[in-house]
């Protein structure tokens, strides 16, 4: 019997496909990936939901917990990237409708004008008279 070959001459017969980390990742799979049982193949979502909101090193840091503990921290962790990003995306909304409804504002100037700029003086003012 004949095995399929890849492009790079392995053979795919029998490989597992490559967990939904390290595909988005983009690196090969070990037999001792610490993502693959929490982030299959068929979940790509999953990951990069988690991904964008915590980075892949702080997720592989947070599952350095005992195996009957990792499950839970991988759903309170796609839970909370969930709502960090549902919230951004709101956030956005909002400050686009604000725009919307006042025109002599642009978006960049409702961003910088709700970050905090204490101590800062324009230029050419030193605060002396």
């Amino acid at each position: 019997m004949k095995s399929e070959s890849s492009s790079s001459g392995q053979s795919k017969q029998g490989a597992a496909p490559p967990c939904a980390a390290c595909k988005l990742l983009r690196r090969r799979c070990a037999g001792g990936c610490i993502f693959s049982p929490h982030f299959p193949s068929d979940q790509p979502q999953k990951f990069a939901i988690v991904h964008k909101v915590f980075g892949a090193s702080n997720v592989s840091k947070m599952l350095q917990l005992p195996e009957h503990l990792r499950s839970d921290a991988v759903s309170s962790m796609v839970y909370e990237g969930q709502r960090k990003l549902a919230l951004a995306e709101a956030e956005v909304v909002q400050l686009r409708m604000n725009d919307q409804f006042n025109p002599s504002t642009s978006l960049t100037d409702a961003v910088t004008s709700t970050s905090p700029r204490q101590g800062v003086l324009p230029v050419g003012h030193d605060g002396s008279k």
